[in-house]
């Protein structure tokens, strides 16, 4: 499925600017192929805008959810999109970046490492163990466990969408390091 290309409708092209920041920029591949429906499109901006700029997560932990969930379900449209935009905003270094691919587990602290065996085993069984669960509560409040189930549930989505419908990778994404393992 192809992006849609301006002139676009108003209400559409009035999310697509809400979605951008208002910066002008041309929107991404990604939003710009969901405005093929436009009542998911809403829906999609508005879950994606509370989670990138509202939520209550660390950035940094949010962003290892994103990679880890992206890498494990090989979009490489959306790991490379943040990877551009996040990662050194949210202070991860190349190391931390590879191993959101790879699912070492070298280059994070014992928290970070609940982070990724939390998307791992999210995307292996859609649950959690109990183990684990009782681990990130130690860490996180209940509205911030919350709050990474959601993560974790919107970017497999946005997984969906990118694999799916084979969005094209933007020009300026960081290109996918390797292939995530299947299961870890």
């Amino acid at each position: 499925m192809t992006p849609l290309d301006p002139p676009y409708d108003p209400e559409i092209a009035k999310a697509l600017e809400r979605m951008m920041g208002g910066s002008g920029i041309e929107p991404l591949k990604l939003f710009r192929t969901v405005a093929r429906n436009p009542h998911v499109l809403d829906k999609f901006r508005s879950m994606g805008s509370y989670l990138l700029n509202f939520g209550t997560l660390n950035p940094t932990e949010r962003e290892i959810v994103v990679l880890r969930t992206c890498a494990l379900n090989g979009s490489a449209y959306e790991w490379g999109v943040h990877v551009a935009v996040y990662s050194e905003a949210v202070g991860l270094n190349e190391a931390q970046v590879a191993a959101t691919v790879s699912g070492e587990t070298d280059a994070w602290d014992e928290q970070h490492v609940l982070l990724v065996r939390m998307a791992e085993e999210l995307h292996r069984s859609s649950g959690i163990t109990d183990d684990l669960w009782n681990a990130l509560a130690v860490h996180w409040s209940d509205a911030q466990l919350v709050e990474l189930l959601a993560v974790a549930g919107q970017y497999r989505m946005v997984c969906y969408f990118t694999n799916a419908l084979r969005i094209e990778t933007e020009s300026f994404a960081a290109p996918m390091l390797s292939a995530a393992p299947a299961t870890p």
